[in-house]
C-alpha cells in the first residue's frame, strides 16, 4: 500500500470513528441524496430524517451500514468528485460480483465493500 493510500485509508478510518451520527448521517444524504442513503444502510428516509436531527440513533445493524458508508466517501473524497463517488454507489460492480456498492453494503459486506473502494481509489 502506498503511503498515500494508506493515510488516507487512516484519515478514512480516523473521520469515521470521530464524527456524530447527525452529521455523519447529513453528509451521506447530501452526497447520496435520501433515497440511495436510505436504501444503502437500510432504513427508510424518515428514520435517516431522525437520526440527521437526533431525534433518533440507528440500530447497531444500520449504524455499522453507515459508518461503512461514510467511510467509503472519507476514503474516496480526496481522489473522486461527489458526482463520481455517488455513480460509483449506483453501479455494479465487478470486484462485488456485479453488485452495487449500495446493494453490498445493504447486504452486510461492509469488508468486501471497503475493499473495493480501496481498489477505486488507487485505480483498480
Amino acid at each position: 500500500m502506498s503511503t498515500s493510500h494508506a493515510e488516507s485509508t487512516r484519515r478514512a478510518h480516523k473521520a469515521v470513528t470521530t464524527i456524530a451520527i447527525e452529521d455523519m448521517s447529513n453528509s451521506l444524504k447530501g452526497l447520496l441524496g435520501p433515497k440511495l442513503m436510505a436504501y444503502t444502510v437500510g432504513a427508510s428516509e424518515r428514520t435517516c430524517d431522525r437520526w440527521i436531527a437526533g431525534a433518533n440513533t440507528p440500530n447497531l445493524d444500520a449504524e455499522r451500514r453507515l459508518r461503512c458508508a461514510y467511510q467509503i466517501f472519507e476514503l474516496l473524497k480526496p481522489v473522486d468528485s461527489s458526482a463520481v463517488i455517488r455513480a460509483w454507489f449506483m453501479g455494479m460492480n465487478p470486484q462485488l460480483d456485479d453488485l452495487s456498492p449500495a446493494e453490498a453494503i445493504r447486504g452486510d459486506q461492509l469488508r468486501e465493500s471497503i475493499l473495493a473502494a480501496r481498489a477505486f481509489a488507487t485505480g483498480g
